[in-house]
């Protein structure tokens, strides 16, 4: 919206930036190398990445810490079996899984193993959804710059009509506009918006594991308080606090 409102400021029209051809040439092309660059499979996540970029939101690792700290108290109070019913007013499944696992008496170090595992499986995905968006974003300005040599041929090729140069050339460069438009205001910002949206979920998960392991281990509801707290950012430990 910035850049149309500066384009029109400028005494531009903003129509003479939607060309088809160069668009095309930039938006497709960028796509298709991009996938080329990687399996089908992450092309169909993909999909799925980009909603998740535009509509995703993740309730910070802190909000974790009361329900944690509350089940940490209702099990030394009344034992891991009380727990099965406190799950129901839990909303984070990763949790509910671990709490599950604690419950059913499985051993702690499988518990923390399982649950790490998936953890790192969860950022091996985040990594490769935050990447397919990044190299659309490095293909697409050289694309463009590509689709300009592409333009500024065709204008050699019509010296002789004077009259449509002026044409031919703004529709040229239009094609190294979108390569470095795409780039900077759809393809690096998905990227860097899934990277902080998946660093935010790996943060809620470290934290789950560590309350449950001090669920097993029985601790003392206010050391765990304390251990989670440990985890979180600094900025956040001291805004709860205040």
């Amino acid at each position: 919206m910035i850049i149309v409102v500066a384009n029109v400021l400028e005494g531009g029209n903003p129509m003479s930036l939607l060309l088809l051809p160069p668009m095309l040439l930039v938006l497709g092309t960028t796509i298709t190398v991009t996938i080329a660059g990687g399996t089908m499979s992450d092309a169909k996540a993909a999909v799925k990445d980009a909603k998740r970029a535009f509509t995703g939101s993740v309730e910070p690792a802190e909000a974790l810490v009361p329900q944690v700290v509350s089940l940490a108290e209702r099990a030394r109070r009344e034992g891991l079996l009380a727990l099965e019913d406190s799950l129901r007013d839990i909303d984070d499944p990763f949790l509910v899984k671990g709490v599950t696992m604690a419950i059913d008496g499985t051993d702690p170090e499988d518990v923390r193993e399982i649950l790490e595992a998936e953890l790192r499986a969860k950022k091996r995905d985040d990594k490769q959804a935050a990447k397919f968006f990044g190299d659309a974003g490095a293909y697409a300005p050289t694309i463009g710059i590509i689709g300009t040599v592409m333009g500024l041929v065709h204008v050699l090729e019509n010296l002789a009509t004077p009259d449509e140069l002026g044409h031919l050339i703004a529709g040229a460069f239009v094609a190294t506009l979108w390569g470095v438009l795409s780039a900077n205001v759809i393809w690096l910002p998905i990227s860097s918006r899934l990277k902080r949206l998946g660093e935010l979920e790996c943060a809620r998960m470290e934290v789950a594991i560590e309350g449950v392991a001090a669920i097993q281990a029985g601790a003392n509801p206010r050391l765990v308080a304390e251990k989670l707290r440990s985890l979180l950012p600094t900025g956040t430990v001291e805004r709860e606090a205040a």
